[in-house]
C-alpha cells in the first residue's frame, strides 16, 4: 500500500496511518487470543532437598499457567513480537496441533522447536 506523492508530509502521514492500522489489527487479534483467565498466575512452593553444599540449587521464582492457543507459525511470531518476548509457546496448526515454540535468534532470525 505505497503511495507516491511529491509532498513529504503527506507521505509521512500516509505511512503513519498504515502503521496505525496494522497496530490496531494486531492488537485486536491479540485481544481475541487472550481471553479471561488465559494468563492465570499460580505460584507453588518448591521443595528443595538438603544435600551437599557443592550441589547446584535450582530455585523456581515464579510459575505461570496459561492457555496454549492453536495458531500457525507466522501468527505465533507476530504474537511473540507484540508481547515483546524472546520466545512463544503454541499449538502448531500446521503440524497437527503439535506443541511448538518459536524464538528470536541472536542473528535476528527466528527458530522453531516442535515436539
Amino acid at each position: 500500500m505505497s503511495e507516491l506523492t511529491s509532498d513529504m508530509y503527506a507521505s509521512v502521514d500516509s505511512a503513519v496511518a498504515g502503521i496505525e492500522r496494522q497496530i490496531r489489527k494486531n492488537k485486536t487479534r491479540l485481544e481475541k487470543r487472550l481471553r479471561d483467565g488465559a494468563l492465570e498466575r499460580e505460584v507453588k512452593p518448591v521443595y528443595v532437598p538438603s544435600g551437599d553444599e557443592n550441589e547446584e540449587e535450582f530455585k523456581i521464582i515464579r510459575n505461570k499457567k496459561f492457555y496454549i492457543a492453536p495458531m500457525c507459525v507466522e501468527e505465533a511470531i507476530l504474537q511473540m513480537n507484540l508481547l515483546g518476548h524472546t520466545f512463544f509457546a503454541f499449538k502448531n496448526t500446521e503440524d497437527e496441533d503439535a506443541f511448538s515454540v518459536v524464538y528470536r535468534r541472536k542473528d535476528g532470525g527466528y527458530g522453531l522447536i516442535t515436539d
